[in-house]
């Protein structure tokens, strides 16, 4: 089967890597991919904007799966057309995708369906959301309602502080993602990420984890897309896993398909573990980045086949997906100046001397024959462990080796678990 991955980031070289160890691949294609994906894909200068062009493209190529990474190809349509060509896709249509595409659009198909989530209200206009700030105590969250790469929300602490935040959105701070807001009560308890594959009837768990969104360490600093993630998440129990499948991912598929514009996917729901139980924060139509990096390390099954049974409406002829026991943890190195302007042209080398641990190639490019940063986050430093705290030392251990004068990187990733795992083990031994 010959399938053709887009995007250009961490996620998608996580995804070329495992779709290439499929012995049902034939040729596998990614536009336009980055240096690392070319290791496992052959790259194609396509502008998934350019929607004539990738149907042109996969027909000539004889190409039968495409798999859509980033969110931006799914909100704009990519999907729809390559579906109403004949191909089979993997993610979702315009209309499904506005889970991620407007917060309102989500925040609205919970209180229809009575989901779990923060009480809210949208506005469109700065004088309608100061107005509805009276309604919120603080902290609240103030969200852009479109895509703003993972960092159009704000946590705001005082009156003057949301002020501010509506002041950066409607002024274009988020460019168009800020043209309306949500504005939310603040949730309190622990963040995590809970994936579902389904096809728009069958629901399938694919996995847990938590990311660290903050960009400094003891989750400090603006947000950004993500500084690194581990999976498994204990936090997010069996029991909890269930609920959130029941109350939250079920209904929301179920809602969808019940207005005949069906999900089909991976939907990424990030939850608050409150202590009501869990609540949705919001939705992502696509694998998470870098969430996706550590659920590929642990995948056991064909990633290919569940991808073309999704796409081709075949999940529930599938055994579930199979998982490792063990843990996978990626640590972001990101380029100076994120989640700003990052430094751009810094050289890389070591990758090669990385030990057990996997480099996902994120922001990079070559330049003269060197690897070179070409974005924010550039690397995702991955690795395996029977704990947590054994694929933390791989992982650093493997940025030890690497080369990166002009990046940076958290020193504390997986910190939270791996404190609780600590402290129960003292009380073991104490009872012991």
């Amino acid at each position: 089967m010959n399938v053709l991955l887009i995007g250009s980031g961490g996620r998608e070289h996580a995804l070329a890597w495992k779709l290439a160890q499929s012995p049902k691949l034939g040729k596998l294609f990614a536009a336009p991919g980055n240096p690392g994906i070319a290791e496992h894909a052959r790259l194609v200068d396509i502008d998934p904007a350019d929607h004539r062009a990738t149907v042109d493209f996969c027909l000539k190529n004889s190409v039968e799966l495409i798999v859509i990474g980033p969110e931006a190809p799914l909100v704009d349509g990519l999907a729809d057309n390559l579906r109403t060509m004949g191909f089979a896709v993997f993610g979702p249509n315009r209309i499904p995708a506005q889970l991620e595409g407007s917060k309102g659009f989500t925040k609205d198909l919970c209180a229809r369906h009575g989901i779990p989530t923060a009480r809210y209200v949208r506005a469109s206009d700065r004088l309608a959301a100061e107005a509805a700030l009276e309604d919120f105590s603080f902290p609240v969250v103030i969200k852009a309602d479109g895509l703003a790469a993972g960092k159009g929300v704000i946590i705001a602490g005082s009156a003057d502080e949301a002020g501010e935040a509506l002041a950066t959105m409607f002024d274009g701070g988020f460019g168009s993602a800020g043209s309306a807001v949500v504005i939310e009560e603040f949730l309190e308890g622990e963040e995590a990420s809970f994936f579902a594959l389904t096809d728009g009837r069958t629901i399938v768990p694919f996995g847990s984890a938590q990311d660290h969104k903050r960009v400094g360490d003891g989750d400090t600093g603006p947000n950004t897309g993500g500084m690194g993630a581990y999976s498994p998440a204990p936090v997010l129990t069996p029991e909890l896993e269930r609920r959130a499948l029941s109350e939250i991912v079920e209904p929301t598929v179920r809602a969808l398909a019940e207005r005949g514009t069906p999900y089909s996917g991976v939907l990424y729901a990030g939850l608050m573990l409150t202590g009501e139980g869990p609540k949705l924060i919001e939705y992502n139509a696509r694998f998470g980045d870098p969430e996706c990096q550590v659920l590929m390390m642990r995948l056991e099954s064909d990633l290919l086949g569940l991808m073309t049974a999704v796409a081709r409406g075949g999940l529930a002829e599938l055994p579930p997906p199979s998982f490792a026991d063990a843990t996978a943890l990626t640590v972001v190195m990101a380029a100076d100046g994120y989640p700003g302007a990052p430094v751009k042209g810094g050289s890389i080398s070591g990758i090669e001397a990385a030990g057990e641990a996997k480099i996902f190639q994120a922001g990079t490019s070559v330049a003269g024959g060197t690897l070179v940063s070409s974005g924010g986050r550039v690397l995702n430093v991955t690795a395996l462990g029977t704990t947590i705290a054994e694929a933390r030392e791989k992982a650093y251990s493997a940025i030890d080796a690497i080369d990166f004068p002009t990046g940076f990187y958290r020193r504390d990733i997986g910190w939270r678990e791996i404190a609780r795992q600590a402290a129960s083990a003292g009380q073991a031994e104490a009872i012991g």
